[in-house]
């Protein structure tokens, strides 16, 4: 059984910052790619950012230069690091993970349950 928890979400004012991190347990044999994902009320789930084993990073435009990912290959963990937060940026923010749970079998992809995050004055 593997499991994915986020943790860090919460009501923060435009421009402030929050740290989201993720924490994979479990039957894990090796975790690919990890990413962040965000959905947004009445909005499609969205690609945030995401991170290769090797430390790779992918963003999208709008949070370029705001949101930084970051990863623990040690701990299985993933990070995301969000700074100068706009109102845009409220939504429910889910952990993604590429993992095998043994070298003979293909990975799939794992989902946290999501953490809320608020941008609000």
């Amino acid at each position: 059984q593997v499991q994915l928890v986020e943790s860090g979400g919460g009501l923060v004012q435009p421009g402030g910052s929050l740290r989201l991190s993720c924490a994979a347990s479990g039957s894990i044999f090796s975790i690919n790619a990890m990413a962040w994902y965000r959905q947004a009320p009445g909005k499609e789930r969205e690609l945030v950012a995401t991170i290769t084993r090797a430390g790779a990073t992918n963003y999208v435009d709008s949070v370029k230069g705001r949101f930084t990912i970051s990863r623990d290959n040690a701990k299985n963990m993933v990070y995301l690091q969000m700074n100068s937060l706009k109102p845009e940026d409220t939504a429910v923010y889910y952990c993604n993970a590429d993992l095998k749970v043994s070298p003979i079998f293909r990975s799939y992809d794992y989902w946290g349950q999501g953490t809320q995050v608020t941008v609000s004055s």
